[in-house]
C-alpha cells in the first residue's frame, strides 16, 4: 500500500496522514503531537465518536459498564489484544453509563459488547466477553490479522 493512512488521533480527534510503512514507527499527531497509535485502549465518548470511527485503520468499541462483572473480566483480555495489533486495528473502551446516548444510538443490548468499524461503518458486532484467542481469531475473520 503505498497511499498515506487516515487515522484519527485519540487525544485531539485530529486526522492525520501516515504512510503506512510508518505505521511501527510510533507515529505522533500532526495537531497535538501525542502518539496516534496506542497500543493500549483509549476512551471513546459522545463527543469523539463520529470522528474516531473515520479513517482506515479499523476501530474495534468495547461498550461496558462499570457494574458488569463479565466487562471488568474482560477488559484485561482487550488490552492484551490491543498490544498485540497495535497498527492493525484501534481499540477503544464505550463507557455505557457516562455515554448513554451514543449506547442507544447503537443500539447496545447487552454488555459487554463490541462493535467493529472499518472506514466509517459498522461491519461486525459480537455480544459478550471472549477468550484472548477467540478475540484474535474473530478479528482475523474480518481481515484483521
Amino acid at each position: 500500500m503505498t497511499d498515506p493512512l487516515l487515522i484519527p488521533c485519540p487525544h485531539c480527534n485530529g486526522l492525520n496522514r501516515i504512510p503506512a510503512q510508518r505505521l511501527g514507527d510510533a507515529p505522533k499527531c500532526g495537531r497535538c503531537k501525542a502518539g496516534v497509535l496506542l497500543s493500549t485502549p483509549f476512551d471513546l465518548t459522545q463527543g469523539d465518536y463520529a470522528s474516531q470511527i473515520k479513517g482506515d485503520l479499523p476501530l474495534l468499541v468495547d461498550v461496558w459498564a462499570d457494574w458488569c462483572g463479565p466487562c471488568k473480566s474482560f477488559a484485561p483480555t482487550f488490552a492484551q489484544a490491543a498490544a498485540q495489533l497495535s497498527g492493525k486495528c484501534r481499540f477503544a473502551k464505550l463507557d455505557s453509563e457516562a455515554n448513554p446516548q451514543l449506547s442507544g444510538q447503537l443500539a447496545i443490548r447487552s454488555i459487554p459488547s463490541l462493535i467493529l468499524f472499518k472506514n466509517g461503518r459498522e461491519v461486525a458486532r459480537q455480544s459478550g466477553a471472549l477468550p484472548l484467542q477467540q478475540l484474535l481469531g474473530w478479528l482475523r475473520g474480518h481481515g484483521i490479522a
